[in-house]
This record gives structure tokens, C-alpha cells and sequence, in this order.
């Protein structure tokens, strides 16, 4: 099983669920990645603050997948913000990954106080052009944020990788994506540390549903139109979190469960947080 993909305004297709990868570090953590592939994963996310790109690279030389079937998406940290700086971190990336090109590049935090994030993109325009990266995009960036980038670069993110849940559903944020043409993608979109998947919302969902409180929340990103990255290192749960895509859920249940909107987990306010 594979998830089916969704377009990008740059041409190119995006898988509309993926593995995030965070926390999967060394030889288990290459075999973690490389078993999901094997179950059907196709959109792996990591990023170089991961620490683990070697572990995605030895995930993509074991498995028996063609390259051009997988979407590698890695991050800029924000240390390395700025033109030459943006360049320079790239290739240390691609060069760990052991690619020729990277699928999706995204600048993890806007990190405003810096104000070099245009700067940054605009070396995403240039790898893009080079060949060197597929599909150019951001992370964490408000709408003020994307508007900046396309005024001042010409260039339309393909997509904002975003903390969405049904704690935090975005409903402006995605709104102002659908706008502009930017899918969006979910981090932590089961809203981890959480009690989320046992909210009776949720639980009776399921059971109306004969699936599991994870796969309602993952049918629900799916619905918004959003690409939720959960991160299993478990293959039984990998399979589980993939297997979303045969069933649907009415209006009624996806407005129910965005009614559980409380706010943020997490400090990650955009104009605030700072990630290096």
C-alpha cells in the first residue's frame, strides 16, 4: 500500500502521508525507515537538526524502491540562514543523504529576528534551477511570512510544513495556503505528549468506523487536504498509520473533531521561536 499523491504549484506530486523521522538515529533507526518503505512510505521527512540524515541515507540504499519513487525532504536550520550559507548547508546535506538531488527542501524556522530567510530562499529559487532540489518549500511560516517570499522573490512556496492537529486545527493558515497554492503539511499530527486519541470524539468515531483513533485523526488531516508526517518506529503501527485511504469521514465527524481546537502544544510561535 502507497498513499495516493497530490499536486504541487510547481508541477511535481507529493505523497499525501509520509514517515517523519525524527528520533530514528543509527543502524535501528536506518532499519526502522527502511522497514516503512518496504510497507509502502514513499514521503520521508527529516531534517539536518535530526541528526539522522545518515540514517535516511542507509534506509534508501538498503531498500529495493527506484529513486525516483521516493520523496527525501530534509530542512535548513537556522544557523545556517543566508544566501552562501543556505548553499553551503545544502550540500552538506545532500552529500550525508548520499543523493544527487533532494526532493523537498524547506526552511525550518522563519527565524525573523535574523531576517535572512528571503535570502535563504532565494537559494532555494537557485538549487531549484540547478536541478539540485525537486521542490522548495517552508516550514513554520505565517502568512505575512509566505507573502514576503512571493513578493519578494517571485517564487510561491510548494509548501508549509506547519504544527496541525485537532488541538490546532490552522483553519486560517490552510485557508490562506489553499490561496496561494501552498499545500500544507502536519507536524506532530497526532498531537503527541497529548490525550488526544483517547478523546471520546475521537474513540466513538473510531468505533463507528471499525478504525482505530489514529487512523480517524490521520483520515481527518487527509481530508482537510493536509499531508500529515507521523513518526512511528514501529512497523505494525507504520502500517496502521498508512492504511487511511478506504475509508472516508462525513462532514459532520471532520467538523466534530476540528471542534476540539484548544490552541498550540508546543512553543512554536513563528515570530518568536527561534531553532538553530
Amino acid at each position: 500500500m502507497t498513499a495516493p499523491s497530490i499536486g504541487l504549484n510547481d508541477g511535481r506530486t507529493l505523497p499525501s502521508l509520509g514517515l517523519g523521522t525524527y528520533g530514528m538515529n543509527g543502524a535501528e533507526g536506518a532499519e526502522q525507515i527502511a522497514v516503512a518503505v518496504e510497507s509502502g512510505y514513499r514521503l520521508l521527512d527529516t531534517a539536518l537538526n535530526y541528526g539522522n540524515e545518515d540514517a535516511v541515507a542507509e534506509a534508501v540504499r538498503r531498500v529495493d524502491v527506484p529513486r525516483d519513487e521516493l520523496v527525501i525532504t530534509t530542512k535548513l536550520p537556522g544557523r545556517h540562514h543566508g544566501y552562501e550559507e543556505t548553499l553551503a548547508s545544502f550540500e552538506e546535506s545532500r552529500t550525508t543523504l548520499g543523493l544527487d538531488y533532494v526532493d523537498l527542501y524547506l526552511i525550518h524556522w522563519p527565524l525573523p529576528r535574523l531576517d535572512k530567510f528571503v535570502d535563504s530562499f532565494r537559494a532555494f529559487v537557485k538549487l531549484q534551477e540547478d536541478g539540485l532540489v525537486r521542490s522548495i518549500g517552508v516550514s513554520n511560516f505565517t502568512e505575512a511570512h509566505l507573502q514576503r517570499l512571493s513578493d519578494e522573490t517571485g517564487v510561491v512556496p510548494a509548501v508549509n510544513q506547519i504544527e496541525l492537529h485537532p488541538y490546532f486545527p490552522q483553519a486560517a493558515l490552510r485557508a490562506v495556503h489553499e490561496r496561494m497554492g501552498i499545500v500544507t503539511e502536519s507536524w506532530s499530527p497526532l498531537a503527541k505528549q497529548s490525550e488526544l486519541l483517547t478523546e471520546p470524539v475521537i474513540t466513538e468515531i473510531a468505533s463507528a468506523h471499525g478504525r482505530t483513533p489514529t487512523q480517524i485523526v490521520l483520515r481527518w488531516h487527509v481530508q482537510l487536504g493536509a499531508v500529515p508526517v507521523p513518526k512511528s518506529a514501529d512497523p505494525g503501527r507504520q502500517r496502521e498509520n498508512l492504511d487511511v485511504f478506504d475509508f472516508e469521514l462525513s462532514g459532520s465527524e471532520v467538523a466534530a473533531i476540528s471542534g476540539l481546537e484548544r490552541g498550540r502544544l508546543w512553543d512554536g510561535d513563528p515570530e518568536t521561536h527561534e531553532e538553530f
